[in-house]
């Protein structure tokens, strides 16, 4: 673990996951490809660093990437990320060990793909004030298009989608509520594709916040052109503002 000198108090932590392999990506990491002049996990991280709800930073990351992942905190000015470890094997080992590293002051937890770098202050605080009140919420936007299951590659049936909803991250829980239900899911080694799922294994209901079409996940080398695209249309809408 690499330990950073954190400034703040933590009310809430947020755990960012960032020990992924990358391997849509090739040899190369795409937290530490640059879009609008800084890697993409230094927008992730910022993202967070701006939220005033956010007291503390734990970044979750594969042991080669430690010392690089200090250094873009340093670099960025992310005083908040007072830990830097070691992640997993999958990414509930990672969510686990990051939400354990958490301080014992974070009354919640945020949970948060690394790679989700357009993640915006509206995102974070609607996350951050539905978990405050209703102990667990994921931002979400509701399925528009028509949904078909296929089998061997052709439509089997079409889905109903409603009430179906994309869930995006951060994934905002109380700090007990989520530990508990990340030992759990481990214990049972259950394979959660995401967090809510082993809130769901305690029985816990999730709060469904408002979410955003430009909340993307960089998988492959098309989505860092989309990711720019919205950065930099912020920054036009900041200076357009700001005239």
């Amino acid at each position: 673990m690499l330990r950073l000198k954190s400034k703040k108090n933590a009310l809430c932590t947020a755990v960012v996951v960032a020990a992924g392999a990358s391997q849509r990506m090739g040899a190369e990491d795409k937290l530490f490809i640059e879009i609008c002049g800084a890697p993409v996990l230094a927008h992730t991280l910022m993202a967070f660093q701006n939220a005033e709800g956010v007291g503390e930073i734990v970044v979750v990351a594969r042991e080669e990437s430690l010392e690089r992942v200090g250094d873009v905190c340093r670099a960025y000015g992310i005083d908040k990320a007072g830990k830097i470890i070691v992640g997993g094997e999958t990414r509930l080992d990672s969510a686990y060990f990051g939400a354990l590293a958490a301080s014992g002051d974070a009354r919640l937890i945020a949970i948060h793909d690394g790679a989700r770098p357009c993640v915006s202050a509206a995102v974070i605080e609607s996350a951050l004030g539905a978990a405050a009140k209703y102990h667990a919420a994921a931002p979400g936007l509701a399925v528009s298009s028509t949904m078909k299951r296929a089998k061997g590659g052709f439509i089997d049936a079409t889905v109903d989608r409603e009430g179906l909803f994309e869930i995006q991250t951060p994934q905002v829980f109380d700090a007990d509520l989520i530990k508990a239900a990340l030992t759990k899911a481990r214990k049972k080694a259950v394979a959660v594709t995401d967090d809510c799922q082993a809130a769901e294994l305690i029985g816990a209901p999730v709060y469904i916040s408002e979410g955003s079409r430009n909340n993307i996940k960089i998988t492959t080398r098309g989505d860092l052109a989309v990711a720019e695209a919205i950065l930099r249309s912020r920054e036009t809408a900041g200076i357009e503002k700001s005239q």
